[in-house]
């Protein structure tokens, strides 16, 4: 490619406003410097009048390139990362090496050999590289972190980690990326172990993906990261601390709990008592077995091939369930303690999370509601992350004596209703029974 070619390569991908800026500059800086060259030349010879006009009209100019020029290049210019605030942590390593200095800065001061004071500054001389160095490469470095939309509590996600450096002729080598941890929050932090990024091209990204778990349901917050390094040589660790808000939603588990798999048999024992029966639709044959009725036996089918058959047919209708979840914390025993009712509050939500999951995998309509909370009769695939991101957020609530969420359910008789309340036995609407399976809270714990 000519030369020709490669200037108008480069002007087509420049930016010809910050272009024009620069050269205007730089011509306007010129007359000024002509004019203060002019002004001092001719107060040199004695013509105090025009030397006073010339360099007025010099720091006019000047003026005017900061004022307007200035501005434009700076808006424009790639260094933004100069202003950056570094925190400064000397090794263990480096206390070592000050220490070697320190003694051999004595040997010196006490011989008087010009080859010590000379090994000295050279070592002091290596400090100075080390700190520099290490801010170039720590400069420039912008962070960027991603998380997967749906994060289940208990279960391992993977996360991205971007670093990308903004610098137009240097790399970064040896960078470390951890997390900030805020004392005045509870919440543990979202990345628990440093990351490590051997080397970052110039003006090139870098990502890794790291898996990253959470113990509980709710949401966890991370205010700030910092990128960490200790190049060249490991005397000096400089950290940029980067304000990067993240949140991340946790719902509760959806793997099948022991509390679920006890209730499971009744649930679908519930089901079976509720359903409006079997359709007309032959679905297939099958052998015999001792619980089947005489009524579904396919004779013909069963001649022809020596043994018994029954019919299985389809059913005509579809589950339509409504998961109910009553947060109202009910204590018998005045003298009870908080605590208790809490965990038995989170056995609740991971239950209902369960259940949610459950007839989302059986492709059900499913209908939720709790206090302040409703969704409308769907396909659970529509609607299953809306519940599960109100379980993630749910907290307990104070008893209610009127019963008011539970009284409302009666409604709904034409829905299967799954109820989990810490109410007692004897609170239970009566019209509720026949429709539903209630589960107690005070059943969850062992």
């Amino acid at each position: 490619m000519s030369a020709a070619a490669r200037i108008a390569n480069l002007w087509a991908k420049a930016d010809r406003p910050g272009v024009r800026a620069f050269f205007l500059s730089m011509a306007a800086l010129a007359v000024a410097l002509v004019l203060a060259l002019y002004s001092s030349a001719a107060a040199e010879l004695g013509r105090i009048r025009l030397a006073s006009v010339s360099a007025l009209a010099a720091l006019i100019v000047a003026g005017w390139v900061a004022v307007t020029l200035v501005p434009v290049l700076a808006r424009r210019t790639p260094l933004r990362w100069l202003g950056y605030k570094m925190e400064y942590k000397v090794t263990r390593q480096g206390w070592f090496y000050i220490g070697g200095i320190i003694l051999i800065s004595l040997a010196a001061m006490n011989t008087g050999n010009n080859l010590l004071f000379l090994i000295v500054a050279s070592l002091i001389a290596i400090i100075l590289m080390s700190g520099i160095l290490s801010s170039i490469t720590l400069s420039g470095v912008a962070m960027r972190l991603q998380l997967p939309e749906h994060i289940f509590a208990g279960q391992p996600v993977r996360a991205s980690i971007e670093l990308e450096n903004e610098k137009l002729t240097l790399p970064s080598f040896s960078l470390r990326v951890e997390a900030v941890n805020d004392k005045n929050s509870p919440a543990s932090a979202l990345l628990e172990t440093p990351v490590y990024f051997p080397y970052l091209a110039k003006r090139g990204r870098a990502h890794q993906t790291v898996p990253i778990s959470f113990p509980a349901r709710g949401v966890y917050r991370q205010d700030a990261f910092r990128i960490v390094t200790r190049f060249p040589f490991g005397f000096l660790q400089k950290a940029h601390r980067v304000a990067l808000r993240t949140e991340a939603l946790v719902y509760p588990s959806v793997e099948p709990t022991r509390e679920f798999l006890e209730i499971l048999p009744g649930l679908e024992g519930a089901m079976e008592s509720l359903a409006k029966g079997r359709g007309q639709d032959l679905y297939a044959l099958r052998d015999y077995v001792p619980t089947d009725s005489a009524r579904h036996v396919h004779w013909k089918a069963s001649a022809r091939l020596g043994s018994l058959m029954v019919r299985e047919f389809t059913r005509e209708d579809e589950t339509r369930v409504l998961l109910v979840l009553d947060p109202h914390i009910f204590d018998s025993a005045p003298e009870a303690t908080m605590q208790p009712a809490a965990e038995r509050f989170e056995r609740a939500v991971t239950l209902c999370a369960s259940v949610a999951w459950h007839f989302f995998e059986r492709n059900a309509q499913l209908q939720f509601r709790s206090a302040g909370m409703e969704t409308p009769l769907a396909p659970a695939e529509e609607n299953i992350f809306a519940i599960l991101h109100h379980l993630a957020l749910a907290q307990p609530l104070p008893s209610d004596p009127q019963h008011a969420l539970l009284t409302s359910l009666a409604a709904s008789p034409e829905l299967f209703k799954i109820i989990v309340t810490s109410q007692p036995r004897g609170s239970i609407p009566v019209n509720l029974w026949h429709t539903s399976y209630v589960i107690f809270l005070e059943d969850l714990i062992h």
